[in-house]
């Protein structure tokens, strides 16, 4: 997915409160019915951890004959992780790479250097139609790693632990948490987790990491006497105890994420992370003179934006 700047309202917590931002994304539309809402990076803050994008894709429902028609594009010093709760992507990268993705399953793509790659609807599902609803993130990664070989990693929904205890049931996507460790390789230390919450069950989020954020995918939770609903992101303050309960009526779902702060500042631009300008500027150039590798099997793919139309991230 290509970044734009959202330009989404801000809520300021009471500096006494767990929370030290509520951001509350805009949902945009990416044609053919299908929207996003754009979570990170965002006007106030720009990352959570490693973390430095987040998109929730849908809930969208393609008729027959339509589905996610994403080009062939390049990324360079981050890892993409796609994330499903229903539908399916297929994934081609420049590497030969082809995996269907699943609900529950994660597709983890090292940028590294650079890579090109393609998300579409499958074949089948394109032609009965089919529902469409997940997270996608980047990751960006550490100085050390930033130019290393890029890769790709397919992790099966059965793999991943599942911790269940009093109404909640968390699925470790990657990183450790609540004792449970993902089996999913990662270039820096970390969190992310799916957890579904029956009415009324409680959630710590422990302190373990210095930043911290839930994603409000579904039904509500409360946290300090006030309910936050789907497509809020809230984002701890370091070291603060903080306890989730989900509605007495619905239950709710949230996405956890966190880790340690990057080692120093991340520039993005377009589909490009990198902690260099001059490395952002190399990179645009590449993919402008098609010296990047493409995906093998795909001729079309998504130009350079150029010129630069409003919204199209530029330098902090």
């Amino acid at each position: 997915m290509a970044w734009q700047m959202p330009d989404e309202p801000f809520v300021d917590p009471d500096p006494s409160s767990a929370l030290e931002t509520i951001i509350m994304p805009r949902t945009r539309d990416l044609g053919d019915g299908f929207e996003v809402r754009r979570a990170l990076p965002s006007m106030r803050r720009r990352m959570v951890g490693p973390f430095i994008f987040f998109d929730q894709m849908g809930p969208a429902v393609f008729r027959s004959g339509h589905g996610l028609d994403v080009r062939p594009h390049p990324h360079i010093g981050l890892a993409t992780v796609t994330y499903l709760f229903e539908g399916q992507v297929l994934h081609r990268d420049s590497l030969g790479t082809v995996q269907t993705i699943q609900p529950g399953a994660v597709n983890w793509m090292v940028a590294g250097r650079g890579i090109t790659h393609s998300e579409r609807t499958p074949p089948g599902l394109r032609a009965s139609g089919g529902k469409l609803y997940g997270i996608q993130i980047w990751v960006a990664a550490p100085k050390t790693h930033e130019e290393i070989a890029p890769g790709f990693a397919h992790t099966p929904a059965e793999a991943l632990p599942v911790v269940e205890d009093a109404g909640a049931r968390v699925r470790v996507i990657a990183g450790g948490l609540y004792g449970a460790r993902s089996p999913v390789s990662t270039l820096s230390e970390l969190f992310y987790a799916d957890a579904v919450l029956a009415a009324g069950a409680r959630l710590q989020v422990r302190a373990s990491h210095e930043e911290r954020a839930a994603y409000v995918a579904e039904g509500l939770v409360e946290l300090e006497g006030q309910t936050y609903g789907p497509g809020q992101l809230l984002i701890f303050r370091p070291g603060a105890e903080v306890v989730v309960t989900a509605s007495a009526q619905a239950g709710g779902r949230v996405l956890l994420f966190g880790g340690e702060p990057m080692d120093g500042p991340r520039h993005i631009w377009w589909n490009f992370v990198s902690s260099s300008r001059e490395r952002i500027e190399q990179a645009k150039e590449d993919w402008k003179s098609g010296r990047m590798a493409a995906v093998p099997g795909e001729t079309d793919f998504i130009p350079l934006p150029e010129p630069e139309p409003s919204g199209v991230a530029r330098y902090p």
